[in-house]
């Protein structure tokens, strides 16, 4: 058997969680890879709603096993909110999560340290959550980590040495904080983890496929965030690509089967950094209205834009997508015409590729499309969409080399339509 891998193509808020959700019937294990609480997967479905940070967006699948893999950085303070809170809405996690011993832990002092630098950046500021996400990755990297595994060997310790340097950082910075209520929190939250069940994941994914078990690896933020492939610095601290999959979950390069590649019909991005599509117009406004932008982890308003196809194609070229998914279909649904992004102007030069740098000085090229003007969120099949909204369909295939196999049409779970679909 082989992995798939499902990750966002944009700059995050995608809605990788609604088609994890919807996939993950077909699978028996759900693995996350990479990431921390600073990425918030939203789901809805059955008139509820559900805000997921951590834990895999399978874990609402009763019978399938859901994994946190050793790429992840892992709060245990909002690790247990999050649980706490499914379990209070009837989600029963301990006997269907497993979390690897090998991810690392988010400390306090890590989400002190994480606004002390940012402070420090001042106008340089690349728009962090303030999760800590950014000190845990550093100190994983510099081998300061603590691991989950580290709560059962010499933890004390371990802990005790990591906020004693954490805490000469910030006398160095002149910074000013109260660590008294965030680490009573934490040690709370270290105590609940220990009701879970702690795993050598990398073992167990692959005993996973040797048994024949189907695997869905699931990625959080965007591929335009990734480390070393994103608008850099603006991005996160982890590879949210598809090679993050092998890295996170100790999965074999030869063991990647499909990779399916989400994108919205127009563009996002929270926070800081380049964003060549966006608008600043009614029209912008009127995407963020109609498409409720505003990050499911930190409320933050999400600036807008047309759709941009040299960084998609980009996207779709690092991780080998093999299968697309448009979602937020229904937020053009009112839109007289559409727009798409096909090449940059820089420095009036017209390329079509994406370059090492995207801060300064580029213009994006448009192609101009007829909107469909049609409510499709009430639609259930292919045969129904509009003429207008195949044609759109059409174009990006033929832009991006890529079936797009599933269309999002609503952030219901059931307003998800599969084309292409076998009779």
């Amino acid at each position: 058997m082989k992995v798939d891998v499902l990750l966002g193509l944009q700059w995050g808020d995608e809605g990788k969680g609604k088609v994890v959700d919807v996939l993950t019937p077909k699978y028996d294990v759900v693995a996350r890879f990479q990431g921390g609480p600073n990425a918030g997967h939203t789901l809805e479905f059955e008139g509820q709603k559900y805000v997921l940070r951590s834990i895999p967006s399978g874990i609402f699948q009763g019978d399938k096993v859901n994994i946190i893999g050793n790429g992840v950085v892992l709060d245990p303070a909002l690790f247990k909110a999050e649980a706490e809170a499914l379990e209070a809405s009837g989600h029963p996690l301990k006997e269907r999560l497993h979390i690897s011993k090998k991810a690392h832990l988010i400390l306090p002092t890590h989400r002190i340290l994480d606004a002390a630098y940012e402070a420090a950046k001042g106008d340089a500021k690349v728009g962090t959550t303030g999760k800590g996400i950014g000190p845990t990755y550093t100190d994983k990297v510099s081998r300061n980590g603590v691991r989950v595994g580290d709560i059962l060997h010499n933890f004390e310790q371990k802990y005790g040495a990591a906020k004693a340097r954490h805490e000469q950082i910030l006398k160095s910075l002149n910074y000013e904080y109260d660590l008294t209520e965030l680490e009573k929190a934490w040690m709370e939250g270290i105590e609940y983890l220990k009701q879970f069940h702690f795993v050598d994941s990398e073992h167990e994914v692959n005993n996973y496929l040797k048994d024949g078990k189907s695997v869905l690896c699931e990625g959080a933020q965007g591929t335009m965030l990734d480390i070393d492939f994103g608008s850099y610095p603006f991005v996160t601290s982890s590879n949210t690509v598809c090679a993050g999959a092998c890295t996170g979950l100790g999965v074999a390069p030869n063991c990647i089967g499909e990779v399916f590649g989400i994108f919205k019909a127009y563009c996002t991005r929270v926070g800081a950094g380049p964003f060549p599509t966006e608008l600043f117009d009614e029209t912008g406004d009127k995407m963020c209205t109609l498409g409720h932008e505003f990050g499911s982890v930190t409320g933050r308003k999400r600036r807008c834009g047309w759709i941009d196809l040299v960084a998609l194609k980009y996207s779709v070229m690092i991780n080998g997508v093999t299968k697309l998914i448009m979602m937020k279909s229904d937020v053009l649904d009112t839109f007289d015409t559409i727009k798409a992004c096909v090449a940059y102007k820089v420095d009036g030069e017209e390329i079509d590729y994406f370059p090492y740098d995207i801060t300064e000085g580029v213009e994006p090229v448009y192609a101009e499309l007829p909107g469909w003007k049609t409510d499709m969120t009430k639609m259930q099949s292919e045969d129904e969409f509009p003429e207008e909204f195949n044609a759109y369909l059409t174009f990006l295939e033929e832009q991006l080399g890529v079936e797009i196999k599933i269309v999002s049409v609503g952030p219901d779970r059931a307003q998800t339509i599969e084309r292409y679909t076998e009779e």
